[in-house]
């Protein structure tokens, strides 16, 4: 593997003020350390995983273990990131059992989308790490790409996309030999970039 990979700029659609410790679907992408392959391999469209990939999917599904109230929807691992929709419970009309998601250090706030993260890539890692003994491996990159599913037409299209992932991966942005561009990235790109106007009003007073 090539010891100095390019690190392509990756966005956060993060919304402004949004309580990411309230109810709703998160798609989430994970990179990989330099986003290298290390997960495993694409063979005919479908993925071959490592052992470390293997890891990845255990830990994966085993995320409702550590935190109950939380789903899993579709997921994949790819060759250097994983795609995943989590689901957090709750009615989100209820918002005054809302946890607030301004993190200290220290301080993770239980069942909020940070620390769930936190949580599965701290786990993948000493799990590799433990048979890498006695070198020490970086598994991830810092931080993840996180999306707010708005409806059911979103998490259908996403679902689709995570499905066929491994068929479009000639397409896919984190492949450093892709051929050419899904219009899914445009399709998301497009929640960063809202149309003119449409800011809601300020509140009168």
């Amino acid at each position: 593997m090539a010891s100095k990979a390019r690190l392509p700029n990756r966005r956060s659609v993060r919304l402004w003020g949004y309580d990411y410790a309230s109810p709703g679907a998160y798609f989430v992408t994970i990179c990989s350390f330099k986003r290298l392959c290390v997960f495993g391999t694409i063979n005919e469209g479908c993925v071959e995983p490592s052992p470390w990939g293997k890891i990845a999917d255990a830990c994966w599904q085993s995320i409702p273990r550590h935190f109950p109230n939380v789903g899993l929807d579709r997921h994949v691992i790819m060759p250097n990131h994983v795609h995943g929709v989590l689901l957090l419970p709750g009615d989100p009309a209820d918002t005054a059992c809302r946890v607030p998601t301004t993190e200290t250090f220290r301080k993770p706030l239980v069942g909020s989308l940070p620390t769930i993260i936190r949580s599965f890539k701290g786990a993948v890692t000493r799990e590799i790490n433990s048979r890498a003994r006695p070198q020490r491996v970086h598994v991830w990159q810092p931080r993840y790409f996180e999306h707010v599913v708005r409806n059911e037409a979103s998490l259908r299209r996403i679902r689709e996309y995570i499905a066929t992932n491994p068929l479009r991966w000639y397409l896919d942005k984190e492949n450093p030999k892709r051929s050419g561009v899904d219009d899914f990235d445009a399709w998301l790109e497009a929640f960063r970039h809202p149309p003119p106007n449409t800011r809601p009003e300020p509140p009168e007073r």
